[in-house]
């Protein structure tokens, strides 16, 4: 089992916690006045690297969410860091 680490709770099982995407996927703002491939493209389409890559995640025992940056290969990731103004 994958051991995740929350930074409000500490290390924690894998199941504890619901992946909430890409670290600066933003939502598009104006709703109808956005085409619908923007919102597509937001919906559906992730980066997907191999390697290196900063996510959003919730630990659903707490109910705070957090960033964490996790290698796509190997499956390590590095402790939970707060969400902070000014993050992409």
């Amino acid at each position: 089992m994958q051991i995740f680490s929350c930074p409000f709770c500490g290390s924690r099982p894998e199941y504890e916690f619901h992946f909430g995407g890409d670290l600066g996927n933003h939502r598009p703002e104006g709703f109808e006045a956005v085409p619908d491939r923007e919102w597509a493209d937001y919906l559906y389409f992730r980066n997907n690297p191999k390697g290196t890559a900063r996510e959003v995640w919730m630990h659903l025992t707490c109910g705070e969410m957090f960033s964490m940056t996790r290698d796509t290969v190997t499956m390590a990731a590095a402790p939970g860091e707060t969400l902070t103004e000014g993050q992409p």
